[in-house]
């Protein structure tokens, strides 16, 4: 199975929900799933299998889930298919499934067991004949760019005051501020939170320029631990974080000292612990899905370096998931951003020129990660990729970044 999680955004920035976007198969392995052989276990909704498998808090934390519905799985079982609190997931449908009475009723039937219902792809034409199922809908989601949402706004608090608006296609920054300037919307889903940075902005703060010395430090090629200690202890918060780690992984060991804490860890775990540190504090003042996106990709990158045969690079891979938004993190040009830091020119040239031997792999990354299937299908037939391999890199990534944040969970 393919898998992945796409955030939807309120006006401040915050995730609200994660939409699943999810295929069975490698249809151009699979031809025949093309043809009458996409229904071939169609009463199974995909999405649900990642949330069973993971648990609804590693996929979702505590927010609301989107799951896409077909036509055949509309009518099954929904609530055998996955044990999560039906309030908390919102049953996707489109315009493939008619608003007909017996699909009207089946909304109705699990409204009732307290599910939610959005809709997608419904062109404004056809609202008048959705009417019937528009009024059981709690989302519909609009692509902005077809739609004037000055109507939309005024049509929709009249006629269903109920649905709250999404924006889906939202490709910048500059849409998501214009459309959020405009109002109308209430979530919003694109590619715009995760956009390169084309001009910097002002200075850096004093204290992020404190660990971006720490990972240029930390990713020279044999760095000094005492280097590495030394600017550490710059920062309470890192050093609290370092010995807290380090006493839990020696235990009763009482290590109070920097250095003695360095010295216990080594070169190569204190260079992965200060690349996750810094990063995850050079995102503290960032949108939360910046942070969370950047340690995903860095374990997605890692786990997947066996399967394009780069087992042995997989600690370079880590570090280019996790630099591969850090001109986000610090709005700065990637250019810009990657010469604050150390990296291998394997990584400045996947980063910034999408060539050299780390490319492939970042570019399967990011169409992975926008649920680009065709892409992502056409890849995996030309490297000859199995399945199964990358959707067990993608979740054990998700389940690693749970038990990073919420170790108190384990």
């Amino acid at each position: 199975m393919l898998a992945t999680l796409i955030p939807l955004f309120d006006h401040t920035m915050s995730v609200c929900a994660y939409s699943v976007f999810a295929q069975k198969e490698n249809y151009l392995l699979n031809p025949r799933m093309l043809g009458m052989g996409r229904f071939d276990g169609a009463s199974n909704v995909v999405g649900f299998e990642l949330i069973e498998n993971m648990g609804l808090e590693t996929v979702a934390g505590d927010k609301l889930v989107f799951v896409e519905l077909n036509n055949i799985s509309f009518f099954a079982e929904i609530a055998e298919q996955c044990d999560a609190p039906h309030d908390r997931v919102v049953l996707v449908l489109d315009r493939e499934i008619p608003s007909e009475d017996r699909y009207v009723d089946r909304v109705k039937e699990l409204k009732e067991q307290g599910y939610k219902f959005a809709i997608r792809k419904l062109p404004v034409n056809r609202f008048e004949e959705y009417r019937e199922m528009l009024k059981l809908m709690d989302f519909i989601m609009l692509n902005h760019k077809r739609i004037d949402i000055g109507k939309a706004k005024v049509y929709f608090s009249k006629v269903y005051p109920q649905i709250k608006l999404v924006a889906v296609n939202v490709d910048s920054q500059d849409e998501y501020d214009r459309l959020k300037e405009g109002g109308g919307y209430d979530l919003y889903e694109g590619e715009f939170f995760r956009m390169p940075v084309k001009k910097g902005t002002e200075d850096i703060a004093p204290l992020k320029v404190n660990y971006l010395e720490l990972l240029r430090v930390v990713n020279d090629i044999d760095f000094d631990l005492t280097d590495a200690a030394e600017v550490i202890e710059r920062d309470p918060a890192l050093v609290l974080s370092m010995l807290e780690m380090v006493n839990r992984m020696t235990v009763n060991a009482g290590i109070k000292d920097v250095k003695h804490a360095a010295a216990m860890l080594g070169q190569k775990e204190l260079k992965r612990w200060v690349n996750m540190a810094a990063t995850k504090e050079l995102c503290v003042d960032r949108p939360s899905e910046i942070m969370r996106m950047a340690m995903i990709r860095a374990r997605f990158a890692e786990n997947l370096a066996p399967v394009f045969h780069m087992a042995s690079q997989s600690s370079e891979l880590f570090l280019m998931g996790l630099f591969s938004v850090l001109d986000v993190i610090i709005e700065k040009p990637m250019m810009v951003a990657l010469d604050m830091v150390r990296v291998s020119k394997e990584i400045r040239s996947a980063l910034l020129e999408r060539n050299g031997p780390f490319a492939g792999l970042y570019d399967f990354m990011l169409h992975y990660e926008t649920a680009s299937w065709q892409e992502v299908s056409r890849l995996m037939v030309v490297g000859d990729i199995e399945i199964d391999p990358v959707y067990e890199a993608y979740v054990e990534s998700l389940k690693w970044f749970r038990d990073l944040f919420a170790p108190e969970e384990k």
